[in-house]
């Protein structure tokens, strides 16, 4: 079982592909001079699904003070995934650390082809039977969840819907910066310096890649490059001899036009930053705003920024007024962001087969996973479930389909004859 725990280790823990996974474990062993041999990639995926198979069925405690953390993964094709994680308000980290992945529980993954928010409220009334009604449900407001939870809601009282505060701010952000001439010219400019400087010398000047998804997220990236580069032009940083001048000034001295702009962006993700971190490690709770408050009074001056400070208290006091006295509530979703990244870093190139088998190592890379874990996975779920649960609950995969329609006739009669001699 250490064999197996090493292994599944190294993909749930350290990132691992399935195939680095087999290949870290014989460098490990050859090192400590013991021979063994190496597991496929293939047994490697096989193990972490039916540990993830595990982990999402096994029996839940029941209880009122559940959490549910909820989102939807969608990869090439028309299939998403409704997954549910969750942890107990009485099992919380103390304020002041962030929930990993270790901390919350697989309650459940839904594949679907089709979604709206009636769909989604049977979903979670299904999800209800592994923990009873939960306390919280957190989610950003996707359409299909903000109906679907809300109706959920209204059908349990109990249950209070909390909205993420990343995506709160990104919200924000879209709506200050989207309309605003000066950012949309900003962010266009700094698209096309890019591969204007990065074949050559000034590489090291390039702006970061906006990313097309979430881009509102990720505003900081690009404002505290602009700010680099301000402190750059201004003479405050380094100076590299062998730099031609007139060319950086072709390439980032239009930046200079936007100081007053990158100083207000600047403020605007600061205070953004402030609620974000400050409600991942301390969650909601009655007096959430006015410990906010005390951080935010060193935001920047300006007008718009104080607005902003006030929107963003106005939001947790609102968030915080769900809790009961007494109670933390939990207002961040980043685990649930990290996780789905973490497990699209191990998909690789199976992305592009829309969502395949490989959906149930989400269930094996939360909770923990000990000797004693695998050793009941693998005593309880036989290979034959885990292929059953994939056929059962997933459609047939894009990469699949690839090969139906494009096959030749030549190589489809070679098949045919392979079989028959087979047989």
């Amino acid at each position: 079982m250490q064999h197996v725990l090493l292994v599944v280790s190294l993909v749930v823990s350290a990132a691992t592909s399935l195939r680095g996974a087999g290949r870290a474990l014989a460098v490990i062993q050859e090192c400590a001079g013991v021979v063994v041999e190496n597991p496929s990639w293939v047994s490697t995926r096989l193990w972490l699904l039916r540990v993830g198979y595990y982990k999402l069925t096994r029996v839940k405690e029941q209880g009122d003070d559940w959490v549910w953390i909820v989102d939807h993964v969608v990869q090439t094709g028309p299939e998403k995934c409704l997954v549910i994680v969750g942890i107990r308000l009485r099992a919380l980290p103390v304020a002041g650390e962030y929930l990993t992945h270790v901390d919350v529980e697989p309650i459940a993954i839904y594949p679907v082809t089709q979604s709206n928010g009636e769909i989604v409220y049977q979903q979670l009334e299904e999800a209800r039977k592994q923990t009873g009604v939960p306390r919280e449900i957190l989610s950003d407001q996707g359409s299909d969840l903000h109906k679907g939870i809300r109706q959920f809601c209204q059908a349990h009282p109990e249950t209070c819907y909390v909205y993420d505060i990343k995506h709160k701010v990104a919200a924000v952000l879209k709506r200050e910066l989207g309309a605003e001439r000066a950012w949309q010219e900003f962010s266009g400019l700094a698209a096309q310096t890019i591969p204007r400087v990065q074949q050559t010398a000034l590489a090291a000047l390039a702006p970061p890649r906006q990313r097309r998804k979430a881009r509102y997220m990720n505003v900081g990236e690009l404002v505290a490059w602009g700010g680099r580069i301000l402190q750059y032009l201004d003479g405050n940083g380094g100076q590299p001899q062998a730099w031609d001048l007139h060319r950086v000034e072709q390439a980032v001295g239009w930046v200079r036009q936007y100081r007053q702009e990158i100083e207000q962006w600047r403020q605007f993700v600061e205070v953004g930053t402030i609620a974000e971190q400050f409600v991942k490690a301390q969650g909601v709770s009655a007096s959430s705003a006015q410990q906010l408050h005390q951080r935010l009074t060193e935001a920047g001056p300006l007008p718009r920024t104080q607005q902003l400070c006030a929107e963003l208290l106005q939001f947790v006091t609102e968030e915080g007024a769900k809790a009961n006295a007494g109670e933390r509530l939990v207002g961040s979703s980043e685990v649930i962001e990290s996780l789905f990244g973490k497990w699209k870093r191990l998909e690789g190139d199976q992305a592009r087969s829309g969502v395949t088998g490989l959906v149930l190592a989400l269930g094996a890379m939360v909770s923990h996973t000990t000797a004693a874990v695998i050793k009941e996975a693998l005593e309880s779920v036989p290979t034959k479930t885990v292929l059953t649960w994939c056929r059962e609950k997933l459609g047939k995969t894009v990469q699949a389909t690839r090969r139906t329609l494009f096959v030749s006739p030549h190589k489809a009669e070679q098949k045919q004859d392979q079989l028959k001699l087979a047989a």
